[in-house]
Order: C-alpha cells, then sequence, then structure tokens
C-alpha cells in the first residue's frame, strides 16, 4: 500500500483509507464491520475515516473497538463534526460549543486520545466562520487534533478558511467532497483552489456507491441485498445512478477494464487516484473480501489511452456543474 501526503502537510497517509459511513453500526453487523477493518489493516491501509453523526455515533464506537490494540502512532484516525448527534438545539452545527463538546463525544467512543484530521462536514451558514476557526485551533493546541480538514465546502468557502487558518496558525490540510468519474463538479473550481492553498482531497465515493462494479444492469431491477434495495441504508444515494444510459456506458467500460487486468471497482477507485490532487480514496465494505479486492487498486497507473477511452465512453453523462459542488446527500444522516 503506498503512501501519500495529505495535501502539502508533513502527514502521510495511505492513498487507500478504510470509511464506515452507512456500514458500521447499522448496514453491517458488528463482527462483520471489525472484520472489515482488520482486514484493511492486513492489505496495508492504515488511514480510517469516519465521522460522529453515522450510525447515529455508533459508528465510531465500532471502529473504536476494531482499532483497539493497534499501535496509535501506526494510524491516522480522521472524523467529523456538523450534523446533529443529539436533540438539543445546541448539538449540530460549527458552533464553538459543538465543536469543543463533540470532540471529547468522538475521542471517548473511538478510544483514543486525539484524531489526526477533524474535518468540518459541512459549511455553516448559522455560525461565523471566525467562531468555527477558533474552535477548531483550540481542539488542535488542546492536542485533540493534529490537522484539521472540511468536508463538501465551495471553493470560495474555503479560501476564506485557509484564510483564517493562516492568521490563527492552525493546519487546514484537506477537503473530503464526493469525486469518481461520474461526478466530477470539484475539477472546475475546487481542485485548482486546494491545489493553490496545499489543501488535498481524501475523496468519497470513488465507486458511486457501487454503481461503478457494474453489478447494477440497464433494463434490470436491483440486485437483491444490494445498497439500492436498502430504503434504511441508501438507496436513495444510489438511485440517481440508476439510469440505463449510465449503466449501459458502465458496462461499456468493462472491455477498458479487462485491458487493463482489473475490475471495474479497481479501474473505477484507480482513476479516481490519477488525479493529483487526491491524498486518498476512501473505500467501505460490508465484506472483507471486498476490502481485499478493492485494495488492488492501490498503486495501479492508468495510461492516457485508456483515461482517454473513459472520458469518451462516459461522455455526455458526467456531472461537472461546479454550481453543484456540494453533492446532494445534505439532509440529517442522524437516522443512519
Amino acid at each position: 500500500m503506498e503512501t501519500r501526503n495529505l495535501g502539502r502537510s508533513g502527514l502521510k497517509i495511505t492513498e487507500l483509507a478504510y470509511g464506515n459511513w452507512i456500514t458500521h453500526g447499522s448496514q453491517v453487523e458488528e463482527d462483520a464491520a471489525v472484520g472489515c477493518v482488520r482486514q484493511a489493516l492486513e492489505v496495508g491501509i492504515t488511514t480510517f475515516d469516519t465521522a460522529d453523526v453515522y450510525a447515529a455515533t455508533r459508528a465510531e464506537s465500532v471502529l473504536g473497538k476494531a482499532l483497539a490494540g493497534e499501535r496509535r502512532e501506526g494510524l491516522e484516525i480522521f472524523t467529523k463534526v456538523y450534523w446533529p448527534t443529539g436533540p438539543g438545539h445546541n448539538d449540530h452545527g460549527l458552533s464553538r460549543k459543538h465543536i469543543l463538546e463533540s470532540i471529547d463525544g468522538s475521542l471517548r467512543r473511538l478510544g483514543t486520545d486525539y484524531v489526526d484530521l477533524y474535518q468540518a462536514h459541512r459549511y455553516d451558514h448559522e455560525t461565523p466562520l471566525e467562531e468555527t476557526m477558533l474552535a477548531f485551533a483550540d481542539v488542535v493546541r488542546s492536542g485533540k487534533a493534529l490537522y484539521i480538514g472540511v468536508s463538501e465546502w465551495r471553493a470560495e468557502e474555503i479560501r476564506e478558511a485557509a484564510a483564517l487558518a493562516r492568521e490563527l496558525h492552525v493546519p487546514l490540510v484537506s477537503n473530503q467532497p464526493q469525486y469518481n468519474v461520474l461526478w466530477r463538479v470539484i475539477e472546475a473550481e475546487v481542485v485548482p483552489a486546494c491545489e493553490e492553498l496545499g489543501l488535498g482531497q481524501v475523496v468519497w465515493s470513488p465507486i458511486a456507491q457501487g454503481v461503478l462494479t457494474g453489478k447494477y444492469l440497464p433494463g434490470q431491477p436491483p440486485p437483491e441485498g444490494s445498497r439500492a434495495t436498502d430504503q434504511a441504508g441508501g438507496a436513495d444515494f444510489v438511485a440517481r445512478w440508476l439510469e440505463d444510459p449510465i449503466l449501459t456506458a458502465i458496462q461499456e467500460l468493462r472491455p477498458l477494464a479487462d485491458q487493463a487486468g482489473l475490475s471495474l471497482a479497481q479501474l473505477a477507485i484507480a482513476w479516481t487516484l490519477q488525479n493529483p490532487n487526491v491524498s486518498a480514496a476512501i473505500i467501505g465494505a460490508s465484506r472483507p473480501e471486498q476490502v481485499t479486492e478493492n485494495a488492488k487498486a492501490a498503486g495501479v497507473t492508468l495510461d492516457d489511452d485508456l483515461m482517454e477511452a473513459i472520458d469518451k465512453t462516459l461522455e455526455n453523462l458526467v456531472e461537472r456543474d461546479p454550481a453543484k459542488t456540494v453533492s446532494p446527500h445534505t439532509r440529517d444522516f442522524q437516522a443512519r
């Protein structure tokens, strides 16, 4: 497993990170979830991403249990704050109160004294950015987080945060957006801004919620047990990709994947990692063997002809509109 620097920081992370968004604590039983984390470690992944809101805080607890006993210095643990984690009117957002209380809850559930990266899960339009950044700076100075990042922020918001981070001498090093061969909206404005500012992308959904594995076929119902059939675990997130033109084009990528000696999922992940501003791609799994297979995309370089062929196959289907920088998934995740 190769490593990359997180943005222009000195922190090295594995180019594949393991994430437990809508699986651990909800879709997947705890034993299976622990098995996936252990397999991630087995294939060389040391970077793990979660959030306090995932599975109503249970995902952090499951990850903490799965990593218990590992050498802490050999891990990079990321989590996030913003979405509601309780019933109170201050149990959400990026106020100073919520940030300082939330970091303590996350550390307790994760079973660690600090996280390597603490991320603002969305931009908070109800809290002054100065208040948010000062709270993050205090989290870093207290030793509870080593670096800070954002998730799904627009280019202008990232620029404002970076200016404050410089004033406060706090290491803002990353953005976590959705990014894959079908969803490329960050390329227009977010990636150039982050390259200028020294932030790296830690991208989620490199296989478009499983759609880029090729298991969804045009003109056919989704397979039983797939995410598209699980109303409690992500069917609404997958639905926008389940259009016959998209599914047909994905099947047309199969010969290109075969040519490269890759599965469709591996091709999609390798394509995502080809962007030089991507520090890591987050993979998830419901079974350990999925971790093993997806990890084979690490270290793969796709040649220019293959990249061009992928673009041609998907032309007119790719979402590039920078006005949609923040992906549609902005509702309350607490129920998950």
